[in-house]
């Protein structure tokens, strides 16, 4: 399986690099990498930027809330739950 998904990789790799037109289509950063024309306009990038960082700081607060959840003191709903003798536990 290993080597399989290890080929399938190598082989489109080769495939997505950008093609002599693209390139000189795209700004410096991006040439040779994709397809296609670069940003039409500098409100592009804004956009990109913009995307980049809320990405950015949904998966720190996603992993902060999944190693540290701050659920900690007795009358949080979950201990409420879990230690309530009228539910029944192990059905």
């Amino acid at each position: 399986m290993r080597a399989l998904l290890t080929f399938l990789f190598s082989a489109t790799g080769v495939a997505v690099w950008a093609c002599d037109v693209c390139q000189k289509n795209q700004p410096a950063p991006l040439r040779g990498i994709t397809h296609g024309t670069g940003p039409q306009s500098q409100w592009d990038l804004v956009i990109v930027w913009g995307a980049g960082v809320i990405v950015t700081i949904t998966l720190v607060l996603a992993l902060r809330m999944l190693l540290r959840p701050g659920e900690g003191h007795d009358g949080h709903i979950k201990r409420i739950i879990l230690h309530d003798p009228s539910i029944p536990h192990g059905t």
